[in-house]
């Protein structure tokens, strides 16, 4: 699986209703991930494991802060 962190943009097997974007921001981690549509702003939370089986690949990686 590939790894991935918070700030990354990462894209769905499924894109969102909105059809205005196929890549989601990852805002929140833990137990929890929140994502955030990059078309419509819109926000959805997952369980860690649903998150794994739906996600397709990391598009983008976050940039280290010092």
């Amino acid at each position: 699986m590939e790894q991935y962190g918070l700030n990354d943009i990462v894209e769905m097997k499924k894109e969102h209703p909105c059809h205005k974007s196929k890549l989601w921001k990852i805002i929140r981690m833990g137990a929890d991930i929140k994502i955030k549509c990059q078309g419509c702003g819109s926000s959805i939370m997952f369980d860690r494991a649903e998150f794994e089986r739906k996600l397709k690949r990391v598009v983008q990686k976050a940039e280290k802060e010092d």
